[in-house]
């Protein structure tokens, strides 16, 4: 979902792999980034629209992907449980 965001008007999924392995560094395939996108969309958590047919894609649509107001406060609600569980703590060192 922070690569849809991220990418704003733009995110496909074409685009959003190419975000998520520009950004962090995985290589995910086509038909997982649908997979998730088809999931998270039936939870609510992204709503999709169609583009109109482009001829460089031999007439077909792109389907385009935008965060919705509960995926917007499932990111905030989860980045924020990140970071409280990583106060203090002493990354990139053994814990003993």
């Amino acid at each position: 979902m922070f690569a849809v965001l991220r990418l704003d008007d733009e995110a496909y999924g074409a685009r959003v792999r190419a975000e998520l392995l520009a950004q962090a560094g995985r290589d995910v395939s086509p038909g997982a980034i649908f997979t998730t996108l088809e999931r998270l969309e039936a939870r609510g958590m992204v709503s999709s629209t169609y583009g109109e047919p482009t001829p460089e894609r031999g007439g077909r649509r792109k389907r385009f992907y935008r965060v919705t107001a509960d995926g917007r406060r499932a990111l905030a609600a989860s980045l924020e449980t990140i970071n409280r569980m990583a106060h203090g703590l002493a990354l990139g060192e053994e814990n003993s």
